[in-house]
């Protein structure tokens, strides 16, 4: 089923506020995208689960310099597992700093915190490497 139109936006509008937190270093502000035990999954990155904001946080300063400059986002979908939780999909480009730029594709569970807020509580970042996920590749 389909969330209402509502909270289809604000969910879009979620997923769209980490890309302009994270560029702006804004990282003291992740509460306004994230729950505070969300579990970041970079396991398709070889770093595992990250679990809570304040591991987040370390993890993105540890990588420091290795950050893209840019968090773009973009074909999001969004499907209602119940009034309260949505799944979305979406993807997403990190532009580095020598101008070199990746794809990912975000798997989010995202609940509903309040009346009408919405927070991430588990995000799966998935490289993607191949074209057609590797169809056709022999």
């Amino acid at each position: 089923m389909a969330p209402a139109l509502e909270d289809h936006l604000a969910v879009t509008e979620l997923i769209a506020l980490h890309g302009h937190l994270v560029d702006a270093g804004a990282l003291d502000r992740l509460d306004e995208v994230f729950t505070a035990d969300v579990v970041h999954d970079l396991s398709d990155f070889g770093k595992g689960e990250v679990v809570g904001l304040a591991a987040l946080k370390e993890a993105a300063l540890a990588l420091g310099a290795g950050n893209p400059v840019a968090h773009h986002v973009t074909n999001v979908v969004v499907e209602e597992v119940t009034a309260d939780r949505v799944r979305a999909r979406s993807k997403g480009l990190g532009v580095m700093a020598d101008g070199s730029c990746g794809s990912v594709t975000y798997e989010d569970t995202v609940i509903r915190v309040g009346t009408a807020d919405w927070r991430i509580s588990h995000r799966k970042v998935l490289a993607r490497r191949l074209p057609l996920n590797g169809l056709g590749q022999g």
